[in-house]
């Protein structure tokens, strides 16, 4: 768990970290590279769960590489589920990172969203509705490792 006291917004208690696959982990149906070094290096502070609708059929290999089963939601309901799987967990327990059109509920819904810029694109409703805008998925998982730059960038 990450607990951040973040002036005007409060005490959070963070307990999940939800990531869009497709985008945002990989590129082109490709993890970027040192993603499964960087999600195991968080998984002693946050409960991980990766969100794919296996557009690309490559979920099993995509589980192998990282070492953690994937959540697949259903095609053509990504938005819709992606929120809901948020709210599930408890929205006030949730760093939810993405950047496509349909990541833009789930991170309005978690207490702490985090759009970042891809180069499969970033949608401006996404970016919107974040918390925070980074320049890559580096920089998302670095904010994380280093929770008081959080409370630095959302303290009010």
């Amino acid at each position: 768990m990450i607990e951040l006291n973040i002036p005007g917004r409060g005490l959070l208690r963070l307990e999940h970290l939800v990531c869009d696959l497709n985008g945002t982990l990989a590129v082109d149906g490709q993890l970027l590279e040192g993603i499964p070094r960087l999600l195991k290096n968080l998984s002693d502070r946050l409960s991980i769960h990766v969100l794919t609708a296996n557009t690309r059929r490559n979920r099993e290999t995509i589980e192998l590489q990282l070492g953690l089963s994937l959540h697949t939601i259903p095609r053509g309901e990504e938005t819709q589920s992606k929120a809901a799987y948020v709210r599930q967990l408890g929205a006030e327990t949730v760093i939810a990172v993405g950047q496509g059109a349909n990541d833009a509920a789930m991170l309005r819904e978690a207490a702490i969203g985090i759009c970042v810029l891809s180069k499969e694109g970033t949608s401006v409703a996404t970016l919107q509705s974040a918390d925070l805008f980074v320049p890559d998925i580096y920089t998302a998982f670095e904010l994380i490792e280093k929770p008081l730059r959080l409370v630095a960038s959302l303290r009010q």
